[in-house]
């Protein structure tokens, strides 16, 4: 009995979403971490009120005759294959990835009715080149876009909301498979340098 409720927990977590939650309106960003229903803010972080503490004078550094060391870099050859395995994690991860909400509401401002005609057309230009670049890259699942005018206003504003939300099983799938590739790449890459085989 006890290892069902143990699997039952696990498919739970497994299907559990984590993400952020951004927006932007009139109060400013606001980014918050998601997990399953709960939602942590991020952004802005609440201020703790710091006690008053009595001012440390700072000691002189101690001059030494020579500078800090460089890093050096690694060889470049070792690196490319390590980009690669990267890339094609990041390309998986963002097919994994769903964007369960797209919002953008822009009301442009301006007293110039011919003016604002051409600033509306615009951004409706803008953002239909941009909804096929984000669909190529992104899973979207509910997108709402709209361009109002406001000819009253003399301020354009802007309401933003993105929720990004990806399965706990999937960044478990996503990790054991690229993480196995890119190990075994950086083993090869030790191996190599201690005299065994090439690449």
């Amino acid at each position: 009995m006890g290892w069902l409720i143990a699997l039952g927990v696990l498919a739970l977590l497994a299907i559990l979403p984590l993400g952020v939650a951004a927006r932007y309106d009139s109060d400013g960003p606001l980014v918050k971490l998601i997990a399953g229903p709960v939602r942590v803010t991020l952004y802005p972080a609440k201020r703790k009120e710091k006690k008053d503490e009595p001012v440390q004078k700072k000691k002189p550094a101690a001059s030494s005759g020579t500078s800090a060391k460089k890093k050096k870099g690694g060889n470049y050859s070792d690196f490319l294959p390590l980009i690669q395995l990267i890339l094609e994690f990041l390309d998986a991860f963002r097919w994994k990835l769903r964007v369960n909400i797209l919002e953008l509401k822009l009301i442009m401002a301006g007293d110039d009715p011919c003016d604002l005609a051409v600033n509306y057309g615009r951004a409706w230009a803008a953002l239909g080149n941009l909804m096929p670049v984000l669909e190529r890259h992104l899973v979207i699942k509910k997108r709402d876009l709209e361009v109002e005018c406001d000819f009253t206003s003399d301020t354009t504003v802007v309401y933003a909301r993105a929720d990004l939300t990806i399965t706990l099983g999937r960044i478990l799938s996503l990790g054991v498979v690229h993480g196995f590739r890119i190990l075994r790449q950086y083993f090869k890459i030790v191996k190599m340098r201690k005299g065994g085989a090439k690449l």
